[in-house]
């Protein structure tokens, strides 16, 4: 069977690229290995897709080269897509800091980019597994799969990254990189909770389920979002975010008054009869996590009892909590895989690969990793369109 283009991966970016390459008039084959059409979509954002982020620019992205999504950003941009789900008339909403919701739910986002890839006329094919791909003399690929031999001109990788492998990821689109001597970045979970040695475990799993503001940070990062503490560690926005940072033996610090000046506020009730504790509840902390931090750090009694050294030194802990995580709760909580098929051997501006052509990769497979909040489905559009024009 033989095709323009041969898209393997059928999640986000490979679903805008087939469309993209379709639209074009390339005969356009969608492969996957799963059952289920775009299952990371799906379970996005607790069902309700957070499908991209008005705030998306080329520093809200880690890797090796900073600068290297800046064109596919500004070829397709978050726009763009909003664009699209208007002529569709589907809904959305900002949640906070640029995040947009869809308002029918992951399921429409699905089933609005199986539309358009219908309506361009590609050829989708779900459960498929291939055992072999390579290159044809003359140009080209070949593959084997189990529903037979296929050839195309262009072969667009796009099978995600190694994050939450219970819905199937697997090191496939790796595997066909190194194939053709295409370098993969170390690869570690990202976006993901962190976990406690045992003596920090030990005092703060009992406040499982205790969330606060923090400003949470990680060498130069830093993220002011909710911190969740867990019966492991620590999870919640502000640490899936500095976790991208994150490397074993790194420090992780919260401020845990992150708009008070935590010195005048003590300072200003240095007579009280208060309790340090019951204090700490005009800024939201739970009593039994209050009681539980102050004891760990060594402060108890009364506001009345600090003298100004103590103070001073109450304030510093607030704003400057230090942890040193253990590791992290890995891929398997995981919402995308850090680093991946290295940009030096990819055009920023095709997606191609430099010394394979007509050998593509798009989204989480490629070493672009971004923020929490949409960015990452705004690199797969974005990185999917660019190929689907190319391809």
């Amino acid at each position: 069977m033989q095709f323009d283009v041969i898209i393997i991966g059928a999640g986000a970016a490979g679903l805008m690229c087939a469309a993209t390459a379709g639209r074009r008039g390339r005969k356009t084959l969608l492969l996957d290995h799963a059952a289920k059409l775009a299952e990371k979509i799906r379970i996005s954002g607790g069902g309700r897709c957070n499908f991209t982020n008005v705030n998306a620019r080329f520093d809200c992205y880690l890797s090796d080269n900073p600068h290297f999504c800046r064109s596919a950003l500004a070829q397709y941009t978050p726009q763009d897509f909003i664009d699209l789900l208007d002529r569709h008339g589907i809904g959305y909403h900002e949640k906070k800091l640029g995040q947009l919701f869809c308002d029918e739910g992951s399921e429409r986002i699905i089933a609005m980019l199986a539309e358009e890839c219908e309506a361009a006329g590609v050829e989708r094919r779900m459960g498929v597994a291939i055992s072999s791909v390579a290159s044809r003399e003359g140009g080209g690929f070949a593959l084997e799969a189990s529903v037979g031999g296929l050839a195309c001109e262009s072969l667009v990788i796009a099978t995600g990254g190694l994050s939450i492998p219970q819905i199937g990821a697997t090191p496939f689109g790796y595997q066909v990189a190194e194939q053709f001597g295409l370098p993969v970045t170390r690869l570690s979970p990202a976006l993901v909770p962190l976990t406690f040695h045992v003596e920090d475990a030990e005092t703060f799993a009992p406040l499982a389920g205790v969330s606060l503001d923090v400003e949470a940070r990680v060498g130069k990062a830093r993220f002011r979002e909710n911190v969740l503490f867990t019966h492991k560690g620590v999870s919640g926005p502000a640490i899936l975010q500095v976790s991208s940072y994150w490397e074993p033996g790194m420090e992780l610090t919260l401020d845990l008054l992150p708009a008070t000046d935590a010195e005048a506020w003590l300072e200003e009730r240095a007579g009280s009869e208060q309790l340090i504790a019951n204090a700490m509840a005009e800024h939201g902390w739970p009593k039994r996590f209050a009681e539980a931090w102050l004891e760990r750090q060594g402060f108890a009694g009364r506001l009345k009892d600090l003298v100004p050294k103590r103070r001073k030194q109450l304030a510093e802990s607030l704003h400057n909590w230090r942890i040193k995580p253990n590791g992290t709760q890995g891929y398997k909580k995981a919402e995308v895989t850090r680093g991946g098929v290295s940009t030096k051997a990819l055009s920023s501006k095709t997606m191609m690969a430099n010394e394979a052509p007509g050998l593509f990769f798009i989204g989480e497979v490629v070493d672009v990793t971004g923020w929490l909040g949409g960015y990452n489905f705004q690199w797969a559009w974005s990185s999917g369109h660019v190929a689907g024009m190319n391809c």
